[in-house]
């Protein structure tokens, strides 16, 4: 074999190695983005199971609350209730939304202990996000001794003005002069627009509402948790807080639940809605509020853990 024929023998041999190498490199990652569209199609799956399922929650939750009151009933007093719709774990609680602080309805004593003592801001500050409460909420141009109307949001840069008109959301606090994003983010949980009470459900309450009670101490509530605590886990009434007479609500028919679904993988979904009774049998619920929900917090429910509530039907309510 000449010379010539070789060179050219060993170069078809390096181009073949070279197309070898390519074809496999494409090979791979075509065979790595296959692998990755199924795993993306398996957790899509997974997700849009654990939400079906986390709606259903939902659904069922406000069933089981509607039905008449008897010894084993679904209370809406954030005990959870926990079963499983085929492999999906589900988890679910309800609260009365009396238990949350009215932004339209509560006294501005409660309003202003729940900046001060859960917002973290001082006294006077208090006061002037309270003042500027009112005046976005009522129906005047009249400015509160410490309040904001349309020419102090100018002042401010800002590029709205109040409302005049009581609050749609809760969200709607974030645009109140003197309400920063650090106070909003904490006393949002704290806040509805739906129970429309003056006062708070003390039976219900968490601990950050209570702290809003007016020269209540973080011993006291700590300690009338405590008490109510060991009555609900005696299935008694839970005892007065003495602090709270002043403020008391009592239930009203309007549930706040959190449901979170729990697939076989681990995939989790939370669904938070607000519902009420309508009146109407052929609309027997309608819902206030429907958001996605944190999973924080929340206890997963091992795969091999018991039922605690049996499956049912979930009636619609939506």
């Amino acid at each position: 074999m000449t010379p010539t024929a070789c060179r050219e023998r060993g170069i078809a041999l390096v181009i073949v190695l070279w197309l070898t190498i390519m074809l496999t490199v494409i090979a791979g990652g075509f065979a790595f983005a296959m692998r990755n569209e199924a795993v993306a199609a398996r957790n899509a799956l997974a997700l849009a199971q654990a939400r079906e399922a986390a709606d259903g929650a939902i659904d069922r939750t406000a069933f089981e609350l509607s039905r008449p009151r008897f010894a084993t009933a679904w209370g809406s007093d954030g005990q959870a209730h926990a079963w499983r719709e085929g492999d999906v774990s589900i988890v679910a609680s309800a609260v009365d939304e009396s238990a949350r602080i009215d932004l339209n309805a509560a006294s501005e004593a409660l309003l202003r202990g729940l900046f001060e003592n859960v917002g973290g801001v001082d006294r006077e500050a208090a006061t002037r996000i309270v003042d500027a409460i009112q005046d976005w909420k009522d129906a005047d141009d009249l400015r509160r001794p410490n309040g904001a109307e349309e020419a102090d949001y100018r002042s401010a840069g800002r590029t709205y003005k109040p409302a005049n008109t009581p609050f749609e959301t809760v969200s709607e606090l974030a645009r109140v002069l003197g309400v920063t994003p650090t106070v909003y983010a904490r006393v949002v949980g704290s806040l509805t627009v739906q129970s429309r009470q003056p006062g708070i459900n003390s039976a219900l309450a968490p601990r950050e509402v209570l702290l809003a009670i007016p020269n209540v101490t973080p011993e006291q509530v700590d300690a009338f948790l405590a008490q109510r605590s060991e009555a609900l886990a005696a299935k008694l009434p839970a005892p007065a807080f003495a602090p709270a007479l002043a403020f008391v609500a009592g239930a009203v028919p309007v549930w706040r639940i959190h449901a979170v679904a729990t697939t076989p993988d681990g995939v989790t979904f939370a669904r938070d809605a607000v519902v009420r009774p309508s009146g109407d049998p052929r609309r027997p619920l309608l819902t206030l509020v429907w958001q996605e929900g944190s999973t924080e917090g929340v206890p997963p429910l091992a795969a091999s853990a018991p039922s605690t509530t049996p499956a049912g039907p979930t009636p619609g309510t939506k």
